[in-house]
């Protein structure tokens, strides 16, 4: 999965040469004008966008339609995402094997491949809820770290026996970490015409421990591995128009007020506005893959050039390196193929934009005031380490409706756990499009942090804080309304 802590930044003191002798120096952000709100300026519904990625885009549906390329890369550029895509599906092994090429999975990880995540490049979830809670979660992982005593709510450190992440398995002659339970408490509800609903409220804990208690207050914080498709373009979003997505709504009337998250980028040593991960925790798609390969399958790079083992796991410390001993397990070049393959996987052309239903969709999407948070379109400025992304991202109008800032969502998605500047009640806007397709790529519709919302309408009734006049809104819906309202998001 793609996700991880920036605070390796300052262990490992990077600076902007690094990635200038690889070619990966960070571009330059020109002024971008956009208008904030997009389509969204007149407050009503505009043409429906039929391509959220103008010519990159692909007409596509069905259980392949996260997995194709941008539909105008060159022959050179489909050639390195094909090798880029063999090594983001392929499973890692342990380490001594007979190749470097593939070797040095674990001590300790949660899954064999990217894919074993992101299956078909879309979204995990969590263990089926019709089959019990029993089995352990791959497309799911849980974040852990401790408050520092005596410092500012916001400062936390990696648990000490266990690390930042929980991982449930481990190579030979390695103990996992334990294993992860969840419980489900039901709450019960009903909309302003009578019909009644219930939502399935997780928690989370953890049994079996391998290597002892974890720390009195120890906070949880699940993470569900998101569909990629259209990550390469949030990547190219400007930093200035996240900002400017701040600015504005620190202006309007009302409790909707996004704040960026200032993370340090492993890459530059800058600090630079987070876009990645479920709090925004991560500045760049680079940096966010290159964490996800240590954090998930334990597989040491460049600038991760550690073990993610803690001095209580000796078993970990003492497990075989991979590339045969020497230097990291995933090389820059092939780490490059990786994050150039992520970078052009295609949004899917929206399916249905123009039935009545969807545009009665959008015009309430609109009037309970989602689209605040939910930007519609931006045009991109270009990717930050632009040797590993297509050229071809720069200038294209995308639509994929987030503002990338962190939200106070109230007490009910609250995970305590705070991540960077994110406090324990903040979570970045995800992005929507392609929402619609999650059910034919993955077979489910598991929607928010943790999966726990099953579909559109179950994610909406999860919101509060800042969208509980939103929330309201839907609540005072009528069926044809609602109906349509998620027939709109799943257009995307």
């Amino acid at each position: 999965m793609l996700y991880r802590h920036a605070r390796h930044a300052a262990a490992v003191g990077l600076t902007l040469a690094l990635g200038a002798g690889l070619g990966w120096a960070i571009a330059d952000e020109p002024a971008t004008p956009a208008d904030p709100l997009g389509e969204q300026t007149a407050g009503a519904a505009t043409a429906p966008v039929d391509e959220p990625a103008g010519p990159l885009s692909v007409p596509v549906v069905g259980k392949n339609a996260f997995s194709f390329p941008f539909a105008n890369l060159d022959d050179e550029e489909r050639q390195r995402f094909a090798v880029g895509n063999s090594f983001f599906r392929r499973n890692w092994v342990e380490a001594p094997s007979s190749t470097a090429a593939r070797d040095g999975l674990g001590p300790h990880f949660i899954a064999r491949s990217c894919g074993g995540c992101h299956d078909q490049d879309g979204r995990g979830a969590p263990p089926d809820f019709k089959k019990g809670l029993n089995e352990q979660p791959i497309g799911l992982l849980v974040r852990i770290s401790v408050p520092v005593k005596g410092e500012d709510p916001l400062v936390t450190r990696p648990e000490p026996t266990y690390g930042d992440q929980f991982n449930n398995r481990a190579v030979g002659g390695v103990k996992p970490e334990g294993e992860v339970r969840i419980r489900l408490k039901p709450i019960n509800g009903r909309f302003a015409d009578g019909t009644r609903y219930t939502l399935q409220a997780p928690s989370y804990s953890f049994e079996h421990l391998a290597y002892g208690p974890m720390q009195k207050g120890t906070l949880p914080s699940p993470r569900l591995a998101p569909q990629l498709p259209g990550v390469g373009l949030l990547d190219a979003i400007a930093e200035g128009d996240i900002l400017a997505n701040e600015k504005l709504q620190a202006e309007m009337a009302g409790p909707i007020k996004g704040k960026a998250n200032h993370v340090s980028d492993i890459w530059s040593g800058q600090v630079r506005v987070g876009r990645f991960g479920w709090k925004a925790n991560v500045p760049t798609l680079v940096h966010q893959t290159a964490g996800a390969f240590l954090g998930d399958m334990g597989i040491t790079s460049r600038v991760f050039p550690k073990e993610a083992c803690t001095a209580a796991q000796a078993d970990c410390l003492a497990s075989p390196h991979g590339a045969h001993g020497e230097g990291p397990e995933i090389d820059d070049t092939t780490l490059s193929h990786v994050v150039f393959y992520e970078s052009t996987l295609a949004p899917a052309a929206r399916r249905n934009a123009r039935e009545p239903a969807v545009l009665q969709g959008q015009k309430l999407f609109q009037q309970a005031q989602c689209a605040v948070c939910h930007r519609p379109s931006y045009v991109t400025a270009g990717a930050p380490f632009p040797a590993l992304s297509s050229p071809k991202v720069s200038g294209v109008t995308i639509h994929p409706y987030t503002d990338l800032l962190l939200h106070d969502m109230g007490p009910g998605l609250a995970d305590g756990r705070p991540d960077g500047q994110a406090n324990g009640r903040q979570w970045k806007t995800p992005a929507l499009w392609g929402t619609g397709l999650i059910h034919d790529v993955n077979g489910h519709q598991r929607l928010l942090h943790d999966g726990r919302a099953n579909g559109v309408l179950e994610a909406v009734l999860w919101h509060g804080g800042e969208a509980e006049a939103s929330k309201q809104q839907v609540l005072k819906m009528s069926a044809a309304e609602r109906a349509a309202l998620v027939k709109f998001v799943e257009s995307l």
